[in-house]
């Protein structure tokens, strides 16, 4: 009878080594994510960007508004994106930064220049928000509004690429809600120049109200110097009763107001991206 074949020694197996080993491996995993979870956590969220309208009594003011501000959110998922306003409508921009509670905000004015709301109105009340509260640059002057003037130009039956004789009879004016701050007007002639350079035809801005010409006087001096085919681009983030009487004195043709075109939505969050530093934070010309 064959007698079995002794056992191989087989190595040992160190019990202790190997838990201690996983032990290990398991305490450097969990450090690392715990050093992943504190980063995440320490990470402060965007301050809210708060859309500061002027308020209107006409209806479409406030969907047009709501509207632009649904475009905002589409670019940018993650950031919260609220509405306040001057006067007239709700909420008021007061309510809606005391909502905010501790969260900080960028309030970018839904407003084309320079001028009283933007330099004393909107800061003053950022100022006893119950959070930091910036404000930003008003909209105008910049490019994305003179590309939203021109495709509203186009819309309303302005040539999208009209000949020679056509710009020689044709101009443009700019119809402005108007305002006694001479910065104001500045900032709308400048738009104003910037038009006249992307339609290749004079552009005279002319206002509604508390400044001069009237949409009347500029179309007059535009006929005057042989200009018959004078649109009037409505400059008016919505519709209300300025934009409505303007567009009512068009000798030929009205644009519709700047309203929610894609480019107004991108203008906000460039705005408000420049205020989130603080050399940009105050009011000023693009």
């Amino acid at each position: 009878m064959t007698a079995s074949n002794p056992p191989r020694d087989e190595p040992p197996v160190h019990l202790d080594s190997t838990a201690q080993l996983m032990n290990s491996i398991s305490s450097q995993v969990a450090g690392r994510l715990r050093l992943v979870s504190t980063g995440a956590r320490r990470r402060p969220a965007p301050p809210a960007l708060v859309l500061v309208g002027h308020g209107s009594r006409d209806p479409r003011a406030l969907e047009t508004v709501r509207a632009l501000m649904d475009r905002v959110r589409a670019l940018r998922p993650g950031l919260a994106v609220h509405l306040g306003h001057i006067e007239l409508n709700e909420p008021l921009l007061p309510d809606t930064l005391a909502a905010l509670g501790g969260t900080p905000a960028v309030l970018v004015p839904l407003l084309l220049s320079r001028g009283y709301h933007v330099k004393r109105d909107i800061p003053e009340m950022a100022a006893v928000a119950p959070a930091p509260a910036r404000v930003a640059a008003p909209l105008g002057p910049h490019p994305l509004l003179v590309e939203t003037l021109h495709d509203r130009l186009v819309e309303a039956g302005w040539p999208a690429d009209p000949d020679g004789r056509t710009r020689r009879a044709s101009a443009v004016v700019l119809a402005a809600a108007g305002s006694r701050d001479p910065d104001s007007a500045t900032d709308t002639r400048r738009t104003a120049r910037l038009l006249a350079g992307r339609l290749g035809v004079p552009v005279i801005p002319a206002y509604a109200s508390a400044a001069t010409p009237t949409v009347d006087t500029a179309v007059r001096a535009l006929a005057a110097r042989g200009r018959h085919r004078v649109a009037v681009a409505s400059y008016f983030t919505a519709p209300g009763r300025f934009a409505t009487q303007c567009a009512d004195r068009a000798p030929w043709l009205a644009s519709a107001p700047l309203g929610d075109h894609p480019s107004m939505a991108h203008l906000i969050l460039d705005r408000y991206d420049q205020a989130r530093t603080p050399a940009a934070a105050q009011p000023a010309s693009a």
